[in-house]
């Protein structure tokens, strides 16, 4: 099979573009799937982070924020429906009166983009040939210190709306950052080794 792909850079192109779309959809569909193992205080991996950070790790600043802003997208749609949000991996109920409408406008949903979209661009900005080492633990440090930032933007999206408590968000965002960053490091070179293996092999045959 890896032959074909050997003597056909056209056939390698349109399964590079399967691997990219493929491997998206199935982080969107576990997502919301609470699977064994994958849980820690309650919270689950952030699995679009994790692919925001293993895409942009050996690519550019742009490619890393086209990505975070596409993910981002396709998060906020999935997540914010009918006053629930479902904020990487973990349910919060927000309780809207619709006979209100001053108080239905005065909420906005955190939105998905900022975070995935500065997460893709920092990692990009590392200095790959210094700080990134061809192993599982380098990647799962990113994840971790994306995870962190991730959720501390989304918290202080969340302290300046009107309908959460400040104090109790951020003694929410400890709990949620620190679980959140550490199971998602832990579950990252699950996305990082198939994805990365089919791109080292794509660069090594066009080269």
């Amino acid at each position: 099979m890896f032959k074909i792909f050997e003597v056909s850079p056209r056939l390698r192109q349109i399964f590079d573009w399967i691997v990219i779309v493929g491997s998206v959809l199935i982080c969107l569909l576990i997502l919301p799937t609470r699977l064994p193992g994958t849980e820690l205080l309650g919270i689950r991996p952030n699995w679009l982070l994790i692919w925001v950070v293993v895409w942009s790790v050996k690519r550019t600043p742009l490619q890393g924020a086209i990505a975070g802003i596409t993910l981002g997208l396709i998060q906020d749609g999935m997540t914010a429906v009918d006053g629930i949000d479902v904020l990487d991996g973990i349910d919060i109920s927000i309780p809207v009166d619709v006979n209100t409408p001053t108080e239905a406008e005065d909420i906005s949903y955190p939105s998905h983009i900022w975070s995935l979209t500065i997460v893709g661009v920092l990692t990009a900005l590392i200095d790959k040939k210094r700080y990134i080492q061809e192993d599982f633990i380098s990647i799962a440090l990113i994840v971790f210190g994306g995870a962190i930032i991730s959720e501390t933007i989304t918290a202080a999206q969340y302290s300046m709306q009107n309908f959460r408590d400040v104090a109790l968000v951020w003694t929410e965002h400890q709990r949620i950052a620190l679980s959140s960053a550490v199971i998602s490091s832990l579950w990252a070179p699950v996305i990082y080794y198939p994805l990365n293996r089919w791109w080292e092999f794509k660069k090594e045959k066009e080269q």
